[in-house]
């Protein structure tokens, strides 16, 4: 539970990790009907000039979502949220969603608080980054 008296900007968000490959793009792929070839294929992958198949990009989206809702919990929701695809997800990466405060608004039914979140590989790489706003209820 989020303690909103000791919230403060710097404050991170616990990440929200997962090893990707093949077997996860394909579940992924299934439910959202997202069959695209560069995603399941490495020769259509280095075909578009990448170094093999890549992860989905609306992946790396869901993962930005489960970090905040982890860290929400039942206390709040996601008024708005935006990311920039700059880096692919490579085949057996470890993509960290993460998150970090930014700003705090008390407000008369909540409070406004803004999230600087990205995505990462294991050795620190930003490959999404992008930026969160939530409201607490009090």
């Amino acid at each position: 539970m989020i303690d909103v008296s000791s919230l403060k900007a710097g404050d991170e968000l616990e990440p929200f990790s997962r090893t990707t490959d093949f077997h996860v793009w394909n579940r992924y792929a299934a439910v959202n009907d997202e069959y695209v070839p560069i995603h399941m294929d490495d020769e259509a992958g280095r075909a578009a000039g990448l170094p093999g198949a890549i992860g989905m990009g609306n992946l790396q989206w869901a993962y930005l979502h489960n970090v905040v809702r982890q860290w929400l919990g039942d206390q709040g929701r996601i008024v708005k949220m935006s990311c920039q695809f700059r880096n692919p997800n490579l085949r057996n990466q470890t993509v960290s969603a993460c998150g970090r405060v930014t700003r705090i608004e008390p407000g008369p039914d909540g409070v406004e608080v803004d999230l600087e979140v990205w995505t990462q590989d294991q050795d620190g790489h930003k490959l999404a980054p992008g930026a969160c706003t939530v409201h607490l209820d009090r």
